[in-house]
């Protein structure tokens, strides 16, 4: 339950990781704008930024301004070690640094020593295991069986293969670690869902919808309506024609959003 506090690198101190993550800032609500979910999904609009853990992984560091703010913001920012170089090029502080350790030089083992955790097993890689790190380390609220929220940066970018393994985790975590898990990029954002949802947009936002498990699915609010597509490419490309939209569906499916211009 006790994991080294950013703040408290330097003396190497620990502290609780909070339940709560408060990031308030206009710019995010109005960008990325809400998720009203009839099931499973949390509202990031209002309280957009209120992240349990805030995930930096290797692959292309983040130059959009919504993910530089939260990263600048973050109070639990658990980070993958091949990332650390670049976290540490912004002048900005992890809170945990977790991974096989054979992107991290060695300099910067023996300078975080007291905040590295050093996972060699082979089966899952950095950004799982700094996940399943960041989750053990959560208190959860068995009563309310609210999700813990995930914000993942840099999960993009370099190797496509590991793009695609990374966004595919995101289904993964929802459904096998019971985490709300959102992806953000310089471009947009994913997140995964499960049966009927509306989601907030704006008019012209370009959305794509990846179907995993339903048998049926259906829409109100977009450009094109949607059907239980067979193919990954034919959920792509579609736009909201408001300010929501709803999806219909029996099962769970991946929701990508386009940021708005800022």
């Amino acid at each position: 339950m006790i994991i080294n506090n950013k703040e408290n690198n330097k003396d190497k101190r620990h502290s609780r990781i909070p339940n709560e993550h408060p990031v308030r800032h206009s710019l995010l609500s109005e960008a990325l704008g809400e998720v009203s979910s009839a099931r499973h999904i949390p509202s990031f609009g209002g309280a957009w930024g209120g992240f349990n853990s805030v995930i930096l992984a290797a692959g292309d560091f983040p130059t959009h301004v919504l993910p530089l703010r939260i990263l600048r913001t973050a109070n639990n920012l658990i980070v993958c070690d091949g990332a650390l170089k670049n976290l540490l090029e912004y002048e900005i502080e992890p809170t945990a640094v977790v991974g096989d350790g054979d992107s991290l030089p060695e300099e910067l083992k023996q300078r975080y020593a007291h905040i590295y955790h050093h996972i060699s097993e082979q089966e899952f890689n950095d950004l799982t295991k700094a996940t399943l790190f960041a989750r053990s380390h959560l208190k959860m609220d068995a009563s309310t069986h609210t999700r813990p929220r995930f914000c993942y940066l840099g999960a993009t970018g370099k190797r496509e293969d590991h793009t695609l393994g990374n966004i595919s985790l995101m289904l993964y975590y929802y459904r096998q670690l019971s985490i709300a898990p959102l992806m953000l990029t310089d471009y947009g954002w994913f997140v995964p869902a499960s049966g009927t949802n509306t989601f907030s947009s704006f008019a012209g936002q370009q959305v794509s919808i990846f179907n995993a498990s339903c048998k049926e699915l259906s829409s109100e609010g977009l450009k094109w309506d949607i059907y239980p597509f067979a193919e990954i490419w034919q959920g792509t490309l579609n736009e909201a024609l408001s300010t929501s939209f709803t999806i219909h569906a029996d099962g769970d499916y991946l929701i990508y959003r386009t940021h708005r211009n800022i």
